[in-house]
């Protein structure tokens, strides 16, 4: 944020990103669309990269596998129903599984840099759908990419973002 801030809008200066996601409307509109992309672009793909992290768990734990059964039925429901997700994002955006305000499992997909934060929900899964994600390897198969993604997903780190979005 110090470069956005770093001259007329020193209040968001130091600002906690995800206090300053969440409530989008509270930026100065000048600066709104720029803090949106650019801040919003930091926050997905910090997000997504740690939930690639190398090593943990290969399936979710316990209380986030009832949680999903119990949303979608299975595992593989869930998977299908975040790959229809991004599938459906026409463009580039992001799939999401999440915690929505209401406390529910459920998944969404956002456009271009747009975080669930927005919408007062807190990610547990998200994958970026932007071709840039998947050209080099996939090319223009994004379906191919999705299979594939889902075996880098460290449950571990979803389990953990879960927990907090729960808590």
């Amino acid at each position: 944020l110090n470069t956005i801030a770093n001259t007329t809008w020193t209040d968001l200066r130091g600002a906690d990103v995800e206090k300053v996601l969440s409530d989008l409307g509270a930026v100065p509109e000048a600066v709104r669309t720029g803090v949106r992309n650019n801040l919003g672009g930091h926050w997905n793909h910090t997000f997504f990269w740690a939930i690639m992290t190398p090593g943990g768990a290969n399936a979710p734990g316990a209380e986030l596998r009832a949680a999903i059964e119990g949303a979608y039925g299975s595992i593989v429901n869930m998977v299908t129903a975040v790959n229809a997700a991004a599938m459906g994002r026409f463009g580039s955006g992001w799939a999401w599984l999440v915690v929505d305000k209401d406390k529910k499992l459920t998944i969404i997909n956002t456009p271009y840099q747009d975080t669930p934060l927005e919408l007062g929900a807190k990610a547990v899964i998200g994958v970026d759908v932007w071709e840039h994600a998947y050209y080099l390897r996939h090319q223009n198969r994004r379906a191919d990419y999705l299979r594939a993604w889902w075996n880098t997903v460290n449950w571990d780190k979803a389990n953990a973002n879960f927990k907090k979005a729960t808590a």
